[in-house]
């Protein structure tokens, strides 16, 4: 095995990273805990799955534009305390104080009363995560300028991140405990309050720890005041195009978008296998074992795929690894048949957890990694570092499939012959869900292995770049150094 040597200088102390990591389980924790409660909208509070999904829908119309422009005011930002840091701070105080506010409602009110209310403060929440994520995301891009400490530094993130995908399949069991609370609407108000003040405190963390390089050149940075408007905007949408021309990073989205997303489309699939199939429609009976798989599969990230992904990039490259990890969670789908074939014998489950998991598990860890090494392919060819703009175009595309996602999960039900009005499925409909839970990520693995088939960012042209960088402009400093 190759010898993996890092300057001293590129190395990011482990407070930094773990304090980094802090932010990256606010960012997953968010979202983790708004997916498990959303079901008290229905099932406790009477609203209409429509209105639900109208709910889900409009912050990803918000997120086309709030994306890329917080991006791009980030990137372009002047001030004493870094480009990054002041709105992380700010934006995860508003974040977590809209999310508290926003599952205060009541079964009392009307449908459309709590539709509305929850609509109007989820949009200040939406903001605020917008404010506190891009930049967050961008920062970790500018940590270390090393190919390998890069792959470190995400594999941290994501370990801590994963601990949010440990907790939230629990706080669903939670909020319907009756020993714990008086009603389901009650549970998800108070876990609410929790989950914003732990939040907050997370996030707040790399905007007190973390530090930003200074950036070479920084006095170009544009003015965003009304003077120099219409030069903004028209920057603002160049700086958008130069990132969804850049062919290594457009394979790296597509990517992700389709492991990610066939992901998804499946995802809640073994919940109605194990309901269905198992329990016959039995909600009650199956709660704990749903969520036992839900944990053991953010387990399985944490504690096998992280370690041993990071381990393969720094010796194989990050595509390869990317390729690796995808063949492995092949292997899990199919184990998947088996594993959950036998009612009797429920422990089978966890069976392809340890391959299963190499698929979204190792997604994001090389996939920032590697898009870390693309925004210094960008300054090579522009001038100018754009972190924060990546950072918004890529998850604001994973959002916009994740939402694809979930429409294309629900036509996959309904064309098995699932049938929501009734608690005992019919035997053909559960086999093709079985079938469906192990074929479409398969296939969308596969034509993401195709796309990463021509990725060329390798390690040696990744250090050339950095060469090739330092000649021009000389080695990037930290605040502080």
């Amino acid at each position: 095995m190759k010898a993996i040597k890092i300057a001293r200088e590129d190395k990011v102390p482990t407070f930094q990273k773990v304090t980094f990591g802090s932010g990256h389980l606010a960012n997953q924790l968010f979202p983790a805990a708004l997916t498990m409660c959303m079901a008290v909208l229905v099932m406790s509070l009477g609203m209409s799955p429509i209105l639900v999904g109208t709910l889900l829908a409009v912050p990803r119309i918000i997120d086309a534009i709030t994306d890329p422009l917080m991006g791009y005011i980030s990137d372009n930002t002047k001030s004493k305390w870094g480009r990054r840091k002041p709105y992380i701070l700010v934006g995860s105080v508003i974040a977590g104080v809209s999310y508290m506010i926003m599952w205060q409602l009541n079964p009392e009110n009307s449908e459309l009363y709590n539709f509305f209310y929850f609509l109007i403060v989820s949009i200040f929440f939406y903001i605020g995560y917008t404010i506190f994520a891009t930049p967050l995301i961008g920062l970790g891009y500018e940590m270390t300028p090393d190919y390998n400490e890069r792959t470190r530094l995400m594999a941290i993130s994501q370990f801590m991140g994963q601990i949010a995908w440990v907790i939230a399949p629990w706080l669903w069991v939670i909020i319907y405990e009756p020993t714990i609370f008086e009603s389901a609407p009650q549970g998800a108000k108070t876990i609410a309050i929790w989950v914003g003040v732990i939040c907050m405190v997370l996030g707040i963390l790399p905007a007190l720890f973390n530090k930003e390089i200074i950036v070479p050149e920084q006095d170009k940075a544009r003015n965003l005041s009304g003077a120099e408007l219409k030069e903004n905007i028209k920057e603002f949408f160049k700086g958008i195009k130069l990132t969804i021309v850049n062919k290594p990073f457009l394979k790296l989205c597509a990517a992700t978008f389709l492991i990610f997303n066939g992901f998804q489309i499946i995802a809640q699939f073994a919940m109605y296998i194990i309901v269905y199939f198992w329990f016959n429609g039995n909600q009650e009976s199956a709660n704990i074992w749903v969520g036992l798989f839900g944990t053991a599969s953010a387990l399985g990230t944490m504690f096998i795929v992280i370690p041993i992904i990071t381990k393969i990039a720094e010796k194989y490259g990050k595509k390869k690894a990317f390729i690796i990890a995808t063949l492995l969670s092949f292997v899990g789908y199919i184990l998947k048949w088996w594993g959950f074939n036998y009612p009797e014998i429920p422990w089978l489950m966890f069976m392809p957890i340890p391959f299963l998991s190499f698929g979204i598990g190792s997604l994001f860890t090389l996939m920032m990694s590697m898009t870390a090494d693309v925004c210094d392919l960008d300054e090579l060819n522009t001038g100018e570092r754009r972190e924060a703009m990546f950072g918004a175009v890529y998850w604001w595309m994973t959002k916009i499939g994740q939402s694809i996602a979930m429409f294309l999960s629900g036509v996959v039900l309904h064309y098995i012959g699932f049938n929501e009005d009734i608690k005992v499925q019919s035997a053909e409909a559960m086999t093709r869900l079985r079938i469906a839970d192990i074929v479409i990520p398969i296939i969308f693995g596969i034509i993401a292995i195709i796309v990463m088939k021509n990725y060329d960012l390798t390690e040696e042209k990744a250090n050339e770049i950095k060469e090739q960088l330092i000649a021009r402009r000389g080695k990037v400093k930290h605040q502080g150094e």
